[in-house]
């Protein structure tokens, strides 16, 4: 019999390296996926892992996957530490980039143009507005009702879904499209200001880098910071200490819904430019994995981020280069989570052989 036993004191450096054997363990993976596809693992993981770092266009498309994943990371980073399981990140997304995409529209229909650094401003606070509401959802219901915020967060994706869809094939769909599901093309002072000319890269990565480093000042160097840390894994001592759940659970929700909205509205306004029911990738539970990889730290969630990065467009590189399923970058996605959690398992837990089954 197989009994696990906790350490009493875990490895330090262990934890600090578990990523990284997590990592190399899912590539060993993928080279036995490749070899079992008939594929030639060296080039595949050469495709998958090499290609998307090499030259300049493929370093600028790496920062453009990673800032949704770092932003949404980030939100889900403050809710697990305070014990809050927000699952729904992707519908927060997804109505972030129908509060951005909407006001982008409107703005283009009207014929006002602000200029791209005077649109910037209304783009993150429409993004930031919607994605906040979408979650306050979630935490109305959790505050009155005791509803399980992982369920209630999870069923709202498929409503934010079904909304964006609605929207372009009805009220916001070119009448220009050829019938096709998108909205007019946004006018060129919405989009958002790219950081290197004929590249796709924008400003919203270098914000993400600085909300990153504002989260961090937040739950590491604030004393609202510090209840939220304490909160989460020992609720009764914060009650005994006189810090409020209530106040907590609202405003980790908020928080998370406002910047996973943000990134919402970059990806609308930056390289769609245009509304349709493709705009997201799946970034809202991609960043979960990405928010543990990282450690629930929100320096470590940038990095990740740009890990998973590496995942998301070698997918589509190896899908269209080697002739690879696209599920493939969702598969090793998983693997490497698992891993982690295995890897983590083994950190806090010695491994134990033999004993009485009624232990």
């Amino acid at each position: 019999m197989i009994r696990l036993e906790v350490r009493s004191t875990p490895s330090r450096l262990a934890s600090a390296l578990s990523p990284l054997a997590a990592l190399l363990f899912t590539v060993a993976v993928a080279g036995l996926i490749f070899w079992a596809l008939g594929k030639d693992p060296v080039r595949g993981l050469k495709v998958f892992l090499w290609e998307p770092l090499h030259g300049t266009r493929g370093l600028t498309e790496l920062g453009l996957k990673a800032t949704p994943l770092t932003l949404c990371a980030l939100g889900l980073t403050v809710c697990f530490r305070s014990n809050v399981w927000n699952i729904g990140a992707e519908g927060q997304y997804l109505m972030g980039a129908i509060g951005g995409g909407g006001l982008a529209l409107w703005f283009t229909n009207a014929g006002l143009d602000v200029g791209r650094w005077g649109f910037f401003p209304l783009l993150l606070l429409a993004g930031a507005l919607a994605g906040a509401a979408w979650a306050a959802v979630v935490a109305l219901l959790r505050d009155r009702f005791n509803a399980s915020e992982i369920l209630v967060s999870l069923m709202l994706v498929y409503v934010a879904n079904l909304f964006l869809t609605w929207l372009v094939f009805g009220p916001w769909k070119d009448p220009k499209g050829f019938n096709f599901p998108q909205t007019t093309s946004f006018a060129a002072f919405t989009e958002v200001p790219r950081l290197v000319p004929g590249m796709r890269l924008h400003l919203g990565y270098p914000v993400a880098l600085l909300l990153a480093v504002a989260v961090w000042v937040f739950m590491f160097r604030t004393h609202r910071g510090l209840q939220l840390q304490v909160g989460g894994p020992a609720p009764l001592a914060a009650r005994y200490a006189g810090f409020s759940a209530r106040a907590a659970l609202w405003m980790v929700l908020l928080g998370s819904g406002a910047l996973a909205g943000v990134a919402g509205a970059f990806e609308a306004a930056g390289p769609m430019g245009q509304l349709t029911p493709h705009v997201s990738m799946g970034y809202g539970f991609t960043a979960i994995i990405v928010a543990f990889v990282g450690r629930l730290h929100p320096l470590g969630a940038v990095l990740s981020s740009l890990l998973l990065a590496v995942f998301v467009i070698g997918g589509e590189l190896a899908q269209s280069r080697i002739g690879l399923p696209a599920a493939l970058s969702g598969i090793f996605q998983g693997v490497l989570l698992f891993s982690l959690l295995a890897c983590d398992t083994l950190i806090n837990h010695r491994v134990r052989w033999g004993g009485s089954r009624g232990r």
